[in-house]
């Protein structure tokens, strides 16, 4: 039986890509499974990049990554887009020492002014929506020309607002997973793959 998958959205008709690749023996004591591969990371992201130029080509474009999980997505999406653009993060934090979401707090404040621009908000994953409901209400509120949002992974099976991402790189199932700058309890960000962390790491805290 194969391995279940992951959806690839964006790019027309959906595809689905089995998950491969085997855990680095460094992390085989906490990583259950590979569940994105780096390879897959990078292909989807030269992707998103393609549909972004297409979009935003000859637009005034500002890009706001919320901090810090999207550091690693948002280098990796920067290297390929042939875009004139400025950046300014926003801190926030959801999440404490355990896996549920807690109280946004906004952490770094815009220097930018945004106002009757075109703003695009990344994240690196849409699960509740609480957070992305949260900063596009905040970002609206300074009236930029257009405000689009883009997620690397879209869990759907978590969320409890009516909200989508525009652009979305994978569509995952409700699985804890860590890596390509997801944490939990700031460790595992520097994994170059999403993988799913075993149960008993975080039921332990």
């Amino acid at each position: 039986m194969p391995r279940p998958g992951i959806t690839v959205r964006g790019t027309g008709a959906r595809s689905r890509v089995a998950a491969a690749g085997r855990v680095p023996p460094r992390w085989r004591g906490e990583v259950e499974r590979v569940l994105i591969t780096e390879e897959q990371i990078a292909q989807r992201v030269r992707q998103l990049a393609r549909r972004l130029e297409r979009d935003f080509k000859g637009r005034d474009l500002i890009i706001v990554p919320l901090l810090t999980g999207t550091v690693m997505f948002m280098a990796d999406l920067l290297r390929h887009l042939a875009l004139p653009l400025r950046i300014d993060f926003m801190g926030v934090s959801s999440y404490g020492a355990g896996t549920e979401s807690g109280e946004l707090v906004f952490t770094k404040e815009l220097r930018m002014e945004l106002r009757s621009r075109d703003v695009l908000l990344v994240d690196d994953i849409l699960d509740t929506g609480r957070t992305l409901k949260r900063v596009s209400e905040k970002l609206r509120s300074l009236k930029p020309r257009s405000l689009k949002t883009c997620v690397l992974l879209d869990k759907k099976a978590r969320r409890v607002e009516p909200i989508e991402a525009d652009y979305v790189g994978f569509e995952i199932p409700d699985a804890f997973v860590v890596g390509y700058g997801l944490d939990f309890a700031e460790r595992y960000r520097n994994l170059p793959f999403v993988g799913v962390l075993k149960p008993e790491m975080y039921r332990a805290s």
